[in-house]
């Protein structure tokens, strides 16, 4: 699915972020983060903590959840005697041992060079443009199976750290299921299982659907982009129903993430329930099927910043982001939340 508008300028979209607020470790209780509630009508800003959503959300609404699994796609290996390091970002076709990945050091990674990992398993370099790799993978059994065990969590660069034993779980959704992203759909992160069930007994609906997210999303965003990276996404029926039964009933469709917000907004446009989205949305898009957006706090000049914009108005989201800052709230994956409604 393709999506174009006008071309946007990410300088447009800068503020300046005290390297002390990017979230290095989540918060000790997932649904303990901070909650920043944002009226989109008034402007009016509230502080709140995430295991108070169920209080400003209606009986009747509907959240809807990416599902998607992180895949533990960071890999460590060796070329001859020389340790590489590679990140598996994107399955080309349906052939689950053959990737698009990154690599480096990028000069022992040549095409035909084979990187051994400590289980006897190999990778086949078979192509190579500038950083990006296409390897074949040569592992025992079930694939997914063998990176759960040989595999590293892909924690975001800005963290600036390895992934360690809290990461398997804390970058992960509650709710997932389906396995093939490679950075978490991070606004999920604060739900938990006793939170999820409170917002049903409140007569909150909930609904899932599946975006891969891939690498890309750390991408920065070219000054003359009308499109941004693709995305394999799936939407059930029954989520479409859910979706369609919200709206005839007066109920909002809430999404929990950007990742969400693009597979709504491209099912809006399109009325296809699964393919791949490069979706770019930034102010003056036309929400066509969200509601409100739960969504963590963004990267300067990122499209998912743009994304917010859109949503919310560039001036209430630098106003919303001011306010943050000087209360103290954490930045990025592991950060905390605002609520835009």
């Amino acid at each position: 699915m393709c999506y174009r508008s006008a071309v946007m300028d990410p300088s447009q979209f800068d503020f300046e972020l005290p390297e002390a607020l990017i979230a290095r470790y989540p918060a000790a209780e997932r649904d303990g983060s901070r909650l920043l509630a944002v009226d989109r009508k008034s402007g009016q800003l509230s502080h709140l903590r995430f295991s108070d959503l169920p209080s400003r959300l209606q009986p009747g609404d509907c959240l809807v959840l990416n599902d998607s699994k992180v895949l533990p796609a960071r890999l460590y290996g060796k070329v001859n005697t020389a340790h590489v390091e590679l990140l598996l970002v994107r399955q080309i076709s349906e052939t689950p041992n053959t990737w698009e990945a990154l690599g480096r050091p990028g000069k022992k990674l040549k095409v035909g060079s084979t990187v051994f990992f400590d289980d006897g398993s190999t990778a086949t370099v078979r192509e190579k443009a500038a950083q990006r790799l296409v390897l074949h993978i040569e592992a025992p059994g079930d694939f997914v199976g063998w990176l759960d065990r040989f595999g590293n969590v892909p924690l975001p660069p800005y963290l600036h750290r390895a992934a360690e034993r809290c990461d398997r779980e804390r970058y992960q959704t509650v709710y997932a299921t389906h396995p093939g992203s490679v950075a978490a759909p991070t606004a999920g992160l604060h739900f938990t299982a006793q939170l999820l069930e409170t917002l049903r007994l409140h007569g909150i609906r909930t609904a899932q659907l599946t975006l891969h997210v891939g690498y890309g999303t750390f991408a920065p965003v070219a000054p003359d982009a009308t499109s941004l990276h693709h995305e394999r996404y799936s939407i059930p029926e029954s989520t479409v129903r859910a979706i369609k039964e919200t709206r005839t009933a007066g109920g909002r469709v809430v999404a929990v993430g950007t990742t969400t917000t693009r597979v709504l907004e491209s099912y809006g446009i399109t009325g296809e329930t699964c393919g791949e989205t490069d979706i770019f949305i930034r102010p003056g898009h036309p929400f066509k099927w969200t509601d409100g957006l739960i969504t963590n706090f963004h990267l300067p000049q990122s499209s998912l910043l743009m994304l917010v914009a859109s949503f919310l108005g560039w001036n209430q989201t630098l106003k919303a982001y001011k306010r943050a800052i000087t209360s103290g709230y954490r930045f990025y994956s592991y950060g905390d939340a605002m609520l835009l409604l």
